[in-house]
């Protein structure tokens, strides 16, 4: 008999709940705030760090693909990055027995640097035969921990404009691998999607862009991209959403090409299979979609 429940889905909580925690995970509140506030919450024998636990990640359980699956080579890779922090790490996997040019996707995680998730992400890109790098923002920190809300801390500690130099330096270091097309997508979650988007700003021969509920780029910039972007977001995602409405204006004012999808009844993080705010449908669909946009565009 296992010792896990089986994992809980966002409708089990009460909004409110699920209000708190979105603030807690994006560092607006320190851990002994959420438990104050979701107190009123606790019933029975749940208490409040109990549905802490229920909200947490479970990375072992969610695992799609293993480290060891012999249809990938993956192996973690150092590169320089001299206008970041010097020098930079990430997670570099592709398909073993890839015959023509692989197209290279980049993957950024959410605001807890390079974890078992995101490596798991990496893989499933990879597996769709793409060549794929994830790198490591908390690695000029000693990488990610291990602990979520050890990871958490450190970011509020990294220096972001060098961080965003170590991402630049990471699409560089996969624009330079053996055998592939260089054509160059880049998808992200949360932080991640926010970087995804400042790369599209930052980078004329990105070809796409998918950022999952990710933050807007600053708007001046917008003028500047050249690849197209599919845009994923949640329906209850008030933060991350109000920055939306502007930012499409500025993308039809610069004549950007890009389709935008809501994804009804989700929370921020639906597409992360770790905790109780996925939403297996709406994952389902927006990584179908993204798979099919990538191939559309990164396929010579």
């Amino acid at each position: 008999m296992s010792g896990h429940q089986p994992m809980q889905r966002a409708s089990d909580f009460d909004p409110e709940v699920m209000l708190v925690f979105d603030q807690y995970v994006h560092g607006d509140i320190d851990r002994r705030t959420f438990l104050e506030r979701v107190g009123r919450f606790a019933v029975g024998t749940m208490t409040a760090a109990g549905l802490l636990g229920a909200l947490s990640p479970r990375f072992a359980e969610a695992q799609q693909i293993a480290p060891t699956d012999e249809r990938l080579e993956g192996r973690y890779v150092d590169y320089d990055s001299p206008k970041g922090h010097g020098r930079a790490r990430g997670y570099l996997v592709r398909p073993a027995k890839a015959s023509a040019p692989l197209p290279l996707v980049l993957v950024v995680h959410e605001n807890r640097g390079l974890n078992p998730h995101i490596e798991d992400v990496a893989r499933r890109v990879a597996l769709e035969n793409f060549m794929v790098l994830a790198p490591d923002a908390l690695f000029p920190l000693g990488g990610y921990p291990g602990d979520e809300d050890q990871a958490r801390g450190l970011f509020a500690k990294l220096d972001q404009p060098k961080a965003f130099e170590d991402f630049i330096a990471a699409t560089q270091f996969l624009r330079s691998q053996p055998g592939t097309n260089d054509r160059l997508g880049v998808v992200g979650f949360c932080y991640g999607g926010a970087i995804a988007n400042r790369l599209a700003v930052a980078l004329p021969d990105l070809a796409a862009a998918v950022p999952f509920y990710g933050s807007a780029p600053p708007l001046e910039g917008v003028g500047a991209i050249k690849a197209e972007l599919l845009l994923h977001f949640a329906a209850n995602d008030e933060r991350v959403n109000a920055s939306w409405p502007p930012y499409e204006e500025a993308l039809k004012t610069a004549g950007v090409k890009f389709t935008a999808h809501s994804y009804p009844n989700t929370q921020h993080g639906f597409h992360n299979d770790t905790t109780p705010r996925y939403d297996p449908e709406a994952a389902a669909l927006a990584w179908g979609r993204t798979v099919e946009f990538f191939n559309r565009l990164l396929r010579a």
